[in-house]
């Protein structure tokens, strides 16, 4: 069965912004007329995912704010820090409920499939304790490094350079049973999922763009008009 659950994480600084992020937080940063937040949940309302929660800390008013007339997002307050992705998801699981939960960031813009969607069609419970959707290096967009992970022939996951993860998973809640502390990325969980042979990945079909820097609004309004050439 589907996860009917999404985690969207919007408590981030995003201080590789700079002044853009001096006075808005980072989901409210529009691009093509319409901020990063509502991209993102566009992609969970066209999915038909039943539960929206969204983590905040920095500026969180603001985005309490926006979030005003969504009677069907819930809001996970990180305070007095930020949690990170693992300690934040796993505040928010009381919220979220069932035993996967499909995650976004909402920094990123995508075309071509809906990532939620590919996810769902490709999740297998039964092998799986993560599935991470990825996209290769040519189909990324305002992203530098040489990747996040090398996938074999069945879908098996691990460490090296390679395809990049877009911030799009399904995740088994039971993985967080034993967290490492309040405040942990989720990267700990993949590391303990890899040992065990349970950490697999799709690859997104379309293009990708992550809006975490300045350049990126541009990069990311000309990869959804069609007019970039990467």
């Amino acid at each position: 069965m589907r996860p009917d659950a999404v985690m969207l994480f919007a408590a981030g600084f995003g201080t590789r912004m700079g002044a853009l992020t001096a006075t808005r937080p980072k989901p409210l940063i529009e691009v093509a007329g319409r901020p990063l937040i509502d991209h993102a949940l566009a992609l969970v309302d066209e999915a038909g995912i039943g539960r929206c929660v969204v983590n905040t800390h920095y500026l969180a008013d603001q985005i309490h704010a926006h979030l005003r007339g969504r009677g069907d997002v819930l809001i996970s307050h990180e305070s007095p820090r930020i949690l990170d992705t693992g300690g934040g998801l796993l505040q928010a699981l009381p919220r979220l409920d069932g035993d996967a939960v499909f995650t976004l960031n909402s920094d990123a813009v995508w075309t071509g499939n809906n990532p939620l969607t590919q996810l769902t069609r490709a999740w297998e419970p039964e092998k799986m304790d993560a599935l991470l959707l990825l996209v290769p290096p040519g189909n990324a967009r305002g992203h530098t490094g040489t990747g996040d992970f090398v996938m074999s022939a069945d879908g098996r996951l691990c460490r090296g350079p390679g395809a990049i993860y877009t911030g799009a998973q399904i995740l088994k809640t039971a993985t967080l049973a034993d967290p490492p502390a309040d405040a942990f990325s989720l990267n700990v969980i993949w590391d303990r999922l890899l040992q065990d042979g349970r950490l697999y990945g799709a690859v997104h079909a379309g293009g990708w763009c992550d809006v975490g820097h300045p350049g990126g609004i541009a990069m990311a309004e000309a990869m959804l008009a069609g007019t970039d050439d990467v």
